[in-house]
C-alpha cells in the first residue's frame, strides 16, 4: 500500500480526532534499585503472576496486532514489498500511529536487507525486536532517592487517576515505603471521597481539605506532615481540567513552587495517567500536558479492556516519554512497573 495513500488517510483521521475534546471522559517502577528492590515478590503478587495477568490483559491487543501479523506472514510465505505494505496497514490500523508505523516498517526493510532475512519467521522476530527497542528507556525507573520524594500525578477526569494513585501507594508501601497522599484535586465533586476510599484500601495516610479549597494549601500541609512524620514519599493528586489549559498551567506552577520551596533538592516525579482505551486521543492528551508540565513518565491504565495497546509504542516513539507503570485489571496489584521485554513477550510470545 502506497505511503501517500496512508498520509491521505491519516490526515482525514487526524481531522476527525481533532474534533474530539481532550476532556472527553473515558469509561469509568519503577523505583531505583538502591531505593526499592522491585524484584522482591510478595505472596499475593509474584512477578510470574503479573506476567500471566499481563498476557491475559493484552489478548485484545494481541488479536488486533500480533494475530493479524501472523496471518499475513503465513499467507505470504515470502519476503517482498507487498508484505511490507500489508504489515504497514496492520500497524496503522491498530492505533500504533501513522508516524510510528511508517518508522517501524522502514526499519524493518533495512533490517531485512542488512541481515539478509528471507523467511517470514525471521520477519516476525525482526518486528518484535524493533518494537521492543522503541519501548526501552533508561529513565523507566522512578527516581525517589530523597526523603521525602514527591510524585505529582496529573491527567484528565475519567482516565483512572484516582485508582492509579491508590494502587501506586499500595505498590510503594508493599516495597517498604512510608507513603502519604495529598488530595489536591479539590474541584471535582467527590474526588476527595474517592481518593479516601483508595488510600484506606492501601493503608496509607491522606491529607485533605474541604471541597473547593486551594490545592497548593493542601500540598503545603501535606509536605509539613511528611516532614514531621518522616515520610518517604508524598503522592499529590491534581485537578484534570484541560479545557482551561491556562488555569491548569498556573495551578500546576503554583503547586511546584510550593514543593520546590518547602522541599528544596527533593526528587520529583511528574506522572501523567492515560487511558489506553482512548487510542490516539491519549497521544493528544500526552502532547498537551507536556506543554504545561515537564513530564517524567506515564501511567497507562485499562490495557486489559482494549485492542489499542499499540498506543504504548506510539506514545513512547512520538513523544519520548517513558511509560513507568501499566494497569491490566481492577485489583490492587494490577498496577505494576512497566517492563518492555515482558510487554513485548506477552504481546508476541516466543513463537
Amino acid at each position: 500500500m502506497a505511503k501517500d495513500k496512508w498520509f491521505s488517510w491519516g490526515k482525514k483521521k487526524t481531522a476527525e480526532k481533532q474534533e474530539e475534546t481532550l476532556d472527553k471522559p473515558a469509561e469509568e517502577s519503577i523505583v531505583d534499585e538502591e531505593d526499592v528492590n522491585i524484584d522482591q515478590a510478595t505472596p499475593e503478587n509474584t512477578k510470574v503472576g503479573f506476567f500471566g495477568r499481563l498476557k491475559d490483559g493484552l489478548k485484545k491487543t494481541r488479536d488486533s496486532i500480533t494475530q493479524r501479523i501472523d496471518e499475513v506472514l503465513v499467507s505470504f510465505g515470502k519476503v517482498d514489498e507487498e508484505l511490507f505494505e500489508e504489515l504497514e496497514e496492520i500497524l496503522i490500523t491498530s492505533d500504533m500511529g501513522m508516524n510510528t508505523s511508517l518508522m517501524i516498517i522502514d526499519e524493518l526493510r533495512e533490517k531485512v536487507k542488512a541481515e539478509k532475512i528471507t523467511d517470514t519467521q525471521g520477519v516476525r522476530l525482526a518486528i518484535k525486536e524493533i518494537i521492543a527497542s522503541k519501548l526501552t528507556d533508561e529513565n523507566s525507573r522512578l527516581k525517589l532517592g530523597t526523603k521525602p520524594s514527591v510524585i505529582v500525578v496529573i491527567g484528565v477526569n475519567g482516565v483512572g487517576k484516582t485508582t492509579s494513585i491508590g494502587k501506586l501507594a499500595h505498590y510503594l508501601k508493599q516495597h517498604g515505603k512510608k507513603v502519604t497522599v495529598a488530595a489536591a484535586d479539590t474541584f471535582r465533586a467527590a474526588a476527595i471521597d474517592q481518593l479516601e476510599i483508595w488510600t484506606n484500601k492501601a493503608g496509607v495516610e491522606l491529607i485533605k481539605h474541604t471541597e473547593g479549597a486551594d490545592p497548593s494549601a493542601v500540598i503545603f500541609d501535606a509536605i509539613q506532615h511528611c516532614k514531621s512524620k518522616n515520610t518517604d514519599i508524598l503522592i499529590c493528586d491534581t485537578a484534570g481540567r484541560l479545557h482551561t489549559k491556562k488555569n491548569l498551567m498556573e495551578e500546576l506552577k503554583k503547586i511546584f513552587r510550593i514543593i520546590h520551596r518547602e522541599l528544596p533538592g527533593s526528587d520529583i516525579e511528574t506522572l501523567l495517567v492515560l487511558d489506553a482505551t482512548t487510542g490516539q486521543n491519549a497521544v493528544s492528551q500526552a502532547r498537551t500536558f507536556s506543554e504545561v508540565s515537564e513530564l517524567s513518565g506515564l501511567i497507562l491504565t485499562k490495557l486489559d479492556g482494549t485492542a489499542k495497546g499499540g498506543i504504548i509504542v506510539s506514545i513512547k516513539s512520538e513523544l519520548n516519554i517513558p511509560v513507568k507503570f501499566i494497569g491490566v485489571g481492577e485489583q490492587m496489584n494490577d498496577l505494576q512497573p512497566f517492563n518492555p521485554p515482558e510487554f513485548v513477550e506477552a504481546l508476541f510470545g516466543s513463537q
